[in-house]
C-alpha cells in the first residue's frame, strides 16, 4: 500500500512539472563562464580543463547529466534535493553552503569507468574507448520540453579501422529517465559497450536487462556524502554479453549501427525515493509509462 501511495504521489508531482518547461542545457569555456555555447570542437578530443563542468551538460527538473569531453566519454550525474532547475545559476558546483541549503551536488564518481550508461567500443578482447579521434565535437540542443546533448567522436581506431562515433543523451520534462542513443556512422557495424559502475559498499541489484545500484560513492567535490541510486536498463535482445570487472557492470552488443538505452538516478534526500526499495520502484514503474 505505501509504494502504490509513493507511486501515486510522485505521478502527480512529475505531471504537474511535466506542464512546465523543465529541461535546460548548459555548455562554456571556464575562462567565460557567463557566455554559453551550443557547441564545441577540438582536434585534440580533450576539452576537459578547458569547458565548464569538463564537457557539454543537460538537465530537468529531477537530476543533470553531463558527457566527459576527453578520452573516457563517460556520463557523469549530478543529483537534486528538490525539483527544479539549477545549471544555469550553479553550474554544477553549488558552495558548501548552498548545498546543506537544499541545492544539488556531485555525488556521483565516475573515476575510469564509463559512468552511468556511457559508450566505449568492443573490440572482441577489451574495450575500447573513444580515444584518440582526429576531432571531437559536442553540441547541446533545448526544443520546448525536451534537451539533448551530443558527442561525436570522429576517427576512432577500431579493429583495423577506423570509425565515427555520436553518443546522444536526451532529458525530458516530467520524467526521471534519461535516454542515451550511440549510432556508428561507418558502413561496417561495431559492437558497442555500455554500463554502470559501483563502488565497495553499495548494494548492487543485477536483473535481466537492468541493474540498479545504491549506497554512498567516494567523496569528492560534494560538501557531504548522500547515498545515491542509479539504474540501466536495455533491452536484452541488443545485447549478447555482460561483464563484471569489480568496478562496473558492462553490456556488450550485438554487431550493429546503433543501441538505445535508458538510465536514472535518485538520492537520499528525496523523500519518496530515499531507499534503494523504493527507488527500484519508481524506476520500473517509471520504465512502464511511455
Amino acid at each position: 500500500m505505501k509504494s502504490k501511495l509513493f507511486l501515486f504521489l510522485f505521478l502527480f508531482q512529475a505531471g504537474f512539472l511535466a506542464a512546465q518547461n523543465m529541461t535546460d542545457v548548459s555548455l562554456f569555456l571556464r575562462s567565460d563562464s557567463a557566455t554559453y555555447l551550443n557547441h564545441v570542437s577540438s582536434e585534440s578530443g580533450d576539452l576537459y580543463k578547458a569547458l565548464g563542468h569538463h564537457g557539454p551538460a543537460i538537465e530537468n527538473e529531477w537530476l543533470a547529466l553531463r558527457l566527459y569531453f576527453d578520452k573516457k566519454a563517460a556520463i557523469d550525474v549530478y543529483s537534486k534535493a528538490m525539483p527544479g532547475l539549477e545549471l544555469g545559476t550553479y553550474k554544477w558546483y553549488p558552495t558548501t553552503q548552498q548545498q546543506l541549503e537544499g541545492k544539488g551536488a556531485d555525488y556521483y564518481k565516475v573515476g575510469p569507468t564509463v559512468g552511468l550508461g556511457g559508450i566505449r567500443l568492443w573490440d572482441g578482447e577489451k574495450v575500447v574507448p573513444l580515444d584518440p579521434v582526429s576531432n571531437r565535437t559536442a553540441r547541446v540542443v533545448k526544443e520546448g520540453s525536451v534537451s539533448y546533448m551530443e558527442m561525436l567522436s570522429e576517427d576512432v581506431p577500431y579493429r583495423n579501422r577506423k570509425v565515427d562515433i555520436l553518443v546522444r543523451v536526451t532529458v525530458y520534462s516530467g520524467f526521471r529517465k534519461a535516454k542515451v542513443e550511440a549510432f556508428a556512422l561507418t558502413d561496417e557495424d561495431v559492437a558497442f559497450v555500455t554500463g554502470i559502475n559501483y563502488h565497495p559498499g553499495q548494494q548492487v541489484v543485477v536483473e535481466k536487462g537492468s541493474v540498479f545500484t545504491w549506497g554512498l560513492h567516494p567523496e569528492d567535490v560534494a560538501a557531504e556524502q548522500v547515498e545515491l541510486g542509479s539504474a540501466i536498463f536495455v533491452n536484452p535482445d541488443d545485447f549478447d554479453q555482460t561483464k563484471d570487472d569489480g568496478n562496473q557492470h558492462i553490456f556488450i552488443s550485438k554487431p550493429g549501427k546503433q543501441i538505445s538505452l535508458w538510465i536514472t538516478s535518485a538520492n537520499g534526500k528525496e523523500p519518496l525515493v530515499n531507499t534503494l526499495d523504493r527507488f527500484i520502484d519508481f524506476a520500473k514503474f517509471e520504465m512502464s509509462v511511455d
